[in-house]
């Protein structure tokens, strides 16, 4: 029997854009990005398709909010991770490469910003700011902290700082090479070039071995 289609999924908003949302990561993953309809989220969700539009204004928004909610999903346990880290230079270098990491191990990010993909990841984050707002969310609260013990170099704002490491962590996202998070290359890359323009006495860079 066919799914009945409704026009409404509740008043509550919240709960209608995460039932779309949940349709949305069950069809990527069952057809992919790129052939994914609106009609087939709407279908999977039990909706029409206007429904849909009504809480997403187009496919554009509908995928920057599903980056949106699965990168949130990580924020907790990433803080929780770092934290136990002594220094903002240690957060810094173990946060990118945890997060990228497990963002690849995501079966939606992975999707996402797979190679054949990452021309519309690029655009669709670098577009809507969404890189720099999730950045921000993330690292605002250690960078207060880091400020406190007076390890961020002056002069520079929470806003400037966030915005190169997301321009970092999206090179490191689309590196084919990326292995895994004890790869000592990306430690190296990370402790050598961005360290030092945010922290106060970065650590020494280190040598590739001869």
């Amino acid at each position: 029997m066919a799914r009945r289609r409704s026009s409404v999924l509740g008043d509550d908003a919240e709960t209608a854009r995460g039932k779309i949302l949940k349709a949305t990561e069950t069809m990527f993953q069952r057809y992919g990005v790129v052939k994914t309809t609106m009609d087939d989220i709407a279908k999977e969700a039990g909706v029409s398709r206007p429904t849909v539009y009504r809480y997403f204004g187009d496919r554009d928004s509908l995928i920057v909010a599903l980056i949106e909610a699965r990168s949130r999903r990580l924020f907790g346990k990433a803080r929780d991770y770092l934290r136990e880290r002594e220094t903002f230079a240690e957060q810094i270098v173990d946060g990118l490469i945890f997060l990228v990491d497990r963002g690849r191990q995501d079966p939606i990010v992975r999707l996402i910003v797979s190679p054949e993909h990452m021309d519309m990841a690029t655009a669709l984050v670098g577009s809507s700011g969404l890189a720099a707002r999730l950045t921000y969310e993330m690292w605002a609260p250690l960078l207060e902290e880091a400020r406190a013990r007076g390890e961020i170099r002056e002069g520079l704002t929470d806003e400037e700082i966030c915005q190169w490491i997301a321009l970092v962590q999206l090179i490191l996202v689309g590196r084919l090479d990326f292995n895994s998070e004890d790869d000592p290359d990306n430690r190296r890359m990370l402790t050598n070039f961005l360290l030092p323009c945010i922290v106060n006495d970065a650590p020494a860079p280190r040598r590739s071995r001869a």
